[in-house]
């Protein structure tokens, strides 16, 4: 982090440091949306900020030292006066705050994860050294709050906070609080306000996204009447939404995945494990039976349809004989795309009294063997669409190699899934283009553009965008 100018006028310059989920991520667009809506300079470069504010993650163990490694480089500017302030938001903020004012004396102060509009606040020295309520948050953020993009061509859609699940493995439900969906009429103005900035693609994302108005009295169908009330309203060309929780999966989604061709083939749900005994123990339903059903349903409903899914090895209890019961899972439903994590336990997390006896190592040589042979399925499928012809999203230059344009396909989500890369044609940011597949990778494709199918907002409309998280 280099020396910051100081900005003209006192008016502060602020950048922000965006580290976690897609979630975290629109709570900084929030954020940064306040603090332009205050009259405050937003900078895409914390080394060129009087301010900076980290919007921490704290899911996991290497999430926390990501972030805490981002407060300490921040730590270090504010100590040699190269930063005027240090501000912690985001998960670890609404968790750990007194913790890290203890051991950070840097940190000039915190914003919680019910208080984002304090940010202004907070950045001008007017909250100082505040603690956010230790509670879980409780606020649920509305189409009223402003907002900055910083994704390119597409947006996400926060369509409800919290989380009710039990899962041993993860603490967000002591974080983020309880479930608490969005009306719908005010995620529809959102999604009219995003098509007209400028978004190309909605993405509809949630802790459990498919439990959606449970808590409206809207029973199992409310994603699927969310969706088709944004398809009704909207003209959006691609809307998709992210994290299925297997047992809140409404098969009229995947119907009208089926008829509705705005609304992406692509199923993302997340399993973690396929051995009953390992996920009993992760207090989840199901098994390798149960889902091999429920992604064989899935795709039959749903022509073409693109399956990812996440899995964690080394939880407490798997043993080989569990570990090859996933293996065998995995070359069996040949996924479309895999994630795969090691177990991370915190004394947070409800099944902490499980222990961690599976060694670091044996963990990671799992993950490896799972991800090796995903690859292996991975560019099997990705050698299939050589030739074809598809519509693909342009996000623009490619940051590791100017010459190339990255984009994605229906079949890929934004940041998790493989990219492709357009090495014959340029297209603005934001167009949907046709585009023909030419190589295979193991998790991208390369390909040419071939037509365009949906012009780039004009140059200045919409929703400000800036590259600021990540």
């Amino acid at each position: 982090m280099g020396k910051a100018p100081q900005s003209g006028a006192g008016r502060l310059r602020v950048g922000m440091i965006g580290l976690g989920c897609a979630k975290n991520l629109v709570d900084g667009e929030v954020m940064l949306g306040h603090l332009a809506s205050a009259g405050l300079e937003v900078t895409p470069d914390p080394g060129a900020a009087d301010v900076v504010i980290v919007n921490t993650c704290g899911f996991i163990t290497e999430a926390k030292e990501e972030s805490i490694g981002a407060i300490l480089e921040a730590a270090e500017a504010r100590r040699e006066g190269r930063l005027r302030r240090l501000v912690v938001a985001g998960c670890m903020s609404q968790a750990y705050a007194n913790e890290l004012a203890r051991e950070i004396p840097e940190i000039d102060t915190f914003v919680g994860l019910d208080e984002l509009e304090r940010v202004v606040e907070a950045v001008r020295g007017d909250l100082p050294s505040h603690i956010p309520d230790q509670r879980g948050a409780m606020r649920l953020y509305d189409a009223a709050n402003p907002r900055i993009l910083s994704t390119p061509g597409y947006a996400y859609l926060k369509v409800a906070e919290g989380c009710d699940n039990p899962c041993a493995f993860c603490h967000i439900p002591a974080m983020r609080g309880s479930y608490r969906s969005r009306p719908p009429e005010d995620l529809v103005r959102e999604a009219r306000r995003l098509e007209a900035g400028g978004v190309r693609e909605l993405v509809l994302i949630a802790q459990d996204t498919t439990r959606y108005g449970e808590d409206l009295g809207m029973g199992r169908g409310g994603l699927r009447s969310l969706v088709e009330a944004i398809l009704e309203a909207t003209e959006a060309p691609w809307v998709r939404f992210l994290y299925a929780y297997p047992s809140t999966l409404d098969p009229g989604l995947l119907d009208l995945m089926a008829t509705e061709p705005r609304f992406l083939p692509y199923l993302d749900i997340p399993l973690q494990h396929a051995s009953r005994r390992v996920l009993k123990a992760m207090k989840r339903g199901g098994d390798a039976a149960v889902y091999r059903e429920l992604v064989e349903d899935a795709r039959a409903r749903v022509p073409g349809l693109a399956v990812r899914t996440t899995f964690i090895v080394g939880f407490p209890g798997e043993d080989e004989a569990e570990f090859g019961e996933l293996v065998e899972f995995v070359k069996a439903l040949r996924f479309d795309h895999v994630g795969v994590f090691t177990y991370s336990w915190q004394e947070e997390n409800p099944g902490a009294d499980l222990g961690d006896p599976v060694p670091e190592a044996e963990k990671a040589r799992r993950r490896d063997t799972l991800m090796e042979i995903q690859q292996e399925i991975s560019a099997s499928i990705n050698r299939g669409l050589v030739g074809g012809r598809f519509p693909a999203l342009v996000e623009g230059p490619l940051a590791e190699m100017e010459l190339l344009t990255a984009g994605r396909l229906a079949r890929q989500a934004p940041e998790m899934d493989g990219r492709l890369l357009i090495n014959d044609g340029t297209a603005a940011p934001g167009t949907l283009v046709e585009v023909e597949i030419t190589e295979a990778h193991p998790y991208d494709v390369v390909g040419r553009i071939t037509g365009v199918l949906v012009e780039a907002p004009p140059s200045g409309q919409g929703l400000p965008v800036l590259p600021v998280l990540g």
